[in-house]
């Protein structure tokens, strides 16, 4: 096996985020969450050009917005991605948290429905609020739910990162050839797995919040071959910046794989324009 050569800039990057993690995993839950929250609104969100994404990202789509309040939404961005981080990293408190929670909607019949009956499921959501929220609360509930992530670009980052992951419960299986032999073998077993659609990848474009954006048609597609319920969730902040509440919508019916992503793109328009500050301005999600 080869192994992957050093990468001194990315070894860099990846000690300044684990010393802050680290920083903050030495203090009491409820003071790390909003200390995280700041240093990512604050310093390193603009040295990361975290905040100039997120107020160009708002610039392009809403162009007609109060200066003033799409600075706003962006601060509120960039806490919540922060708080989002600490509390992955808190395992035991964060999980302990989201067990006290009860999921609301449709798609909580539709879930236990498909697993009484041995049918795989298939739980979409995008990078808002903190999407691990509704699958610990799952977990909590007596459920196995395996994920399906896209691995980030500083391997060193990434390697502690899944396995944070992997301590919500459920196996992990990364996109591309190296993942699909288990995510399929789950699927085909009855299982439950989670998929984030709302990063730039595939080759289709359809519109989100009003600008095309490419976007993969991969939840879809496996619902259909693998006669899977495909159900959008989501873990929505609270005011009091620590818990959540968790929604499960009805499933998406089962038509075309493109009609059926787009069902799941206007799911997740709703829930960005009811509370803006809460989905991941900093992706590059249209370019």
């Amino acid at each position: 096996m080869t192994k992957t050569a050093f990468q001194p800039l990315a070894f860099a990057q990846n000690l300044a985020v684990r010393g802050l993690i680290g920083l903050g995993l030495v203090l009491p839950y409820r003071w790390r969450v909003p200390l995280l929250g700041a240093i990512l609104r604050g310093p390193v969100g603009r040295i990361a050009g975290y905040r100039q994404r997120a107020e160009a990202n708002l610039a392009l789509i809403w162009p007609n917005m109060d200066l003033k309040q799409r600075k706003s939404i962006a601060s509120e961005a960039l806490d919540n991605a922060g708080r989002t981080l600490i509390e992955n990293y808190s395992t035991a408190g964060f999980l302990a948290r989201q067990s006290q929670l009860i999921p609301q909607g449709p798609g909580v019949a539709a879930l236990a429905k498909a697993q009484a009956e041995g049918r795989a499921v298939i739980l979409v959501s995008g990078h808002f609020g903190n999407y691990e929220a509704a699958r610990a609360c799952l977990v909590a509930q007596g459920y196995t739910i395996g994920g399906l992530y896209r691995p980030m670009s500083n391997s060193y980052f990434n390697a502690h990162y899944v396995r944070t992951m992997e301590a919500f419960g459920g196996p992990i299986f990364p996109q591309g050839r190296a993942g699909t032999t288990g995510f399929v073998k789950h699927l085909k077993a009855g299982g439950l797995l989670v998929l984030l659609f709302d990063q730039r990848a595939g080759s289709d474009q359809i519109d989100f919040l009003g600008e095309p954006a490419r976007t993969a048609l991969s939840a879809a597609e496996l619902a259909l071959r693998y006669k899977a319920d495909l159900i959008p969730f989501y873990a929505t902040r609270q005011p009091d910046g620590l818990s959540f509440a968790v929604d499960l919508e009805a499933p998406i019916p089962h038509t075309t794989a493109l009609e059926m992503t787009t069902a799941l793109t206007r799911s997740l328009e709703a829930r960005v324009k009811a509370h803006p500050g809460q989905w991941f301005w900093i992706h590059r999600r249209w370019r």
